[in-house]
C-alpha cells in the first residue's frame, strides 16, 4: 500500500503542466518508472496512443493490489461475522452458568419443611412463628381436656351412665361363670378321653410283648411248628408266597400226627380253575394220595403213629413220575401221574386243608389234625442223598422256592405257632 501511495505522488508531481487549446488548467498523470530522474524532461507527445512496457507493467500492479485489498476487504467482513459469533457463543454460555448458579442456590436453600426463605434470619422468623402456633394449640387442647374432665354432668346422665355399667358389670360376669363351666366341663371330657386312650395305649402295649415274646421263643426263623389240634373247617395255615410256573418240584415236611381214620390233608395248592393243582390227603381208610391236576396217586407212607415223621415227595412232568421217601428211604415210585403238565403259578398253598375253591371252602373231614414244621418246595427234584441228609438232621435245605420261615406262614382259625427244635424233639420221641 505504501509503494502505491508513493507511486500516485510522483505522477501526481510529474505531471503539473497545462495542455495548450484547453479551456482552463487540466492536470495529466503520467506513469514515471521507478529509479527515473525526475529532473530529465519526459516525452509526453502520442502519450495516449502508445504505452511503454512499464506503464503496463504499473497497471498490472495497480489491478493486483485492487484485487489484493478486496480480498482483504472480504476477509476483514469475515473475521468479522467470526467475531460476531464467537461473542455469541460466549453471552450464552455466562447466561447458562449464572442460571446454573440460581438453581444451585435454589436447590440448597430447600428443605422437609417446604420453601423456606433464603435469609437466614427470615427461617428464623418463621421457624419462631411455628413452634408459637404449635404451642398455642397444645395449650388450647390442655385447657379444653381439663374443663371436660371437670365439669359436671346432669343428674340424668348420671344415672343413665350408672345403669349402663351396672349391666355391662352383670354380663361380663354372667359370661365369666359361663366360660368357667365350659372349662370344668372341657376339662372333665379331656380327663375322661386321656383315660380311655390310655387304656388303649396299654392294651397295645401289652399285645405288642406277647408277640414279642411269642417270636422272641424262635432259636432261628425256620425253628417253630404249626398246631391244628381239631378236626374243624376254619384251623388252618397259609403260605404267604406263591409258585411259579413249574416242570418239576420236590416237596419235603415234618409231620406228627395219631389221628383215625386218616390224618386228613396236610398241604394242597389250588389255582384258578383247578383247586386241585396239587394235594397230599389221607382221608378215612384210604392210604395217603398225591393229587397232580386231579389226577392220582396212592402213596406207601404211614405217619400215623403219633410220632415226628420226614416225608418227600418228588414229580416230574416227563411221563409224571414221582418218588415217595419217608425218613430218608425211598418206598415207592410210580409214572403217568398227569403227564407233560406244567404246574400252574398265581394260586394258594394252604396248611391242614383241601381247597375246595382257589383258598377257602373247607370240609372238615378231610382237615389234617396234628402238627407241622419245615414245610419246603424246589422246583426241581432233589438226589435221594439230599433227602436223606434232612431226614437224619445232618444238613438242613431251605426250599428255593417256598422256604418254611416265620414270616412266611400265617395261622388263622385258632391255628397256633410254636418253637419247635425238630431233631431234639424227634430223638425224644424215639
Amino acid at each position: 500500500m505504501r509503494a502505491l501511495f508513493v507511486a500516485l505522488l510522483l505522477l501526481y508531481a510529474s505531471g503539473s503542466g497545462k495542455v495548450a487549446g484547453a479551456k482552463g488548467n487540466r492536470f495529466v498523470c503520467t506513469a514515471v518508472p521507478a529509479g527515473t530522474d525526475l529532473s530529465c524532461p519526459v516525452e509526453t507527445t502520442n502519450r495516449v496512443q502508445s504505452t511503454s512496457p512499464q506503464e503496463e507493467e504499473l497497471r498490472n500492479t495497480i489491478i493486483q493490489l485492487r484485487e489484493t485489498i478486496l480480498q482483504q476487504k472480504e476477509t476483514i467482513v469475515s473475521q468479522q461475522g467470526t467475531i460476531k459469533e464467537l461473542n455469541s457463543k460466549l453471552a450464552r454460555c455466562e447466561a447458562d452458568a449464572k442460571s446454573r448458579g440460581s438453581a444451585r442456590r435454589k436447590d440448597y436453600s430447600k428443605n422437609t419443611m417446604g420453601d423456606l426463605p433464603r435469609d437466614p434470619t427470615e427461617t428464623v422468623e418463621q421457624l419462631g412463628k411455628t413452634m408459637q402456633s404449635l404451642k398455642d394449640r397444645l395449650e388450647n387442647l390442655e385447657q379444653l381436656r381439663a374443663n371436660t374432665s371437670g365439669g359436671m354432668f346432669p343428674n340424668e346422665l348420671r344415672d343413665l351412665l350408672k345403669h349402663r355399667l351396672t349391666d355391662l358389670e352383670s354380663q361380663l360376669l354372667t359370661r365369666v361363670t359361663e366360660l368357667e363351666e365350659e372349662k370344668s366341663q372341657l376339662y372333665n371330657e379331656t380327663t375322661a378321653h386321656r383315660q380311655r386312650t390310655e387304656n388303649t395305649l396299654n392294651s397295645l402295649l401289652e399285645r405288642i410283648t406277647e408277640l414279642e415274646k411269642s417270636n422272641s421263643a424262635f432259636k432261628s426263623p425256620e425253628d417253630f411248628k404249626v398246631s391244628l389240634p381239631l378236626r374243624t373247617n376254619y384251623l388252618y395255615g397259609r403260605i404267604k408266597k406263591s409258585l411259579p410256573e413249574m416242570y418239576a418240584f420236590t416237596v419235603c415236611m415234618w409231620l406228627k400226627s395219631s389221628a383215625s381214620p386218616g390224618i386228613g390233608t396236610p398241604f394242597s395248592y389250588g389255582v384258578p380253575g383247578q383247586a386241585n393243582e396239587i394235594v397230599l390227603i389221607e382221608w378215612g381208610n384210604s392210604p395217603m394220595e398225591l393229587l397232580v391236576n386231579d389226577k392220582v396217586a396212592q402213596l406207601p407212607l404211614s405217619v400215623s403213629d403219633g410220632r415226628w415223621h420226614h416225608i418227600c415227595i418228588t414229580w416230574t412232568t416227563r411221563d409224571g413220575f414221582w418218588e415217595a421217601y419217608q425218613d430218608g428211604e425211598r418206598l415207592g415210585t410210580g409214572e403217568n401221574l398227569a403227564p407233560w403238565h406244567p404246574i400252574k403259578p398265581g394260586g394258594v398253598i394252604i396248611l391242614g386243608q383241601e381247597q375246595d375253591i382257589v383258598g377257602g371252602r373247607f370240609d372238615a373231614t378231610q382237615a389234617f389234625v396234628g402238627e407241622l414244621s419245615h414245610f419246603n418246595i424246589w422246583d426241581r427234584v432233589l438226589r435221594p442223598i439230599d433227602i436223606s441228609a434232612m431226614a437224619n438232621c445232618s444238613a438242613y435245605m431251605p426250599g428255593n422256592v417256598v422256604p418254611w420261615a416265620d414270616a412266611n406262614v400265617e395261622v388263622f382259625g385258632g391255628a397256633t405257632k410254636a418253637a419247635l427244635e425238630i431233631c431234639e424233639d424227634r430223638l425224644f420221641d424215639s
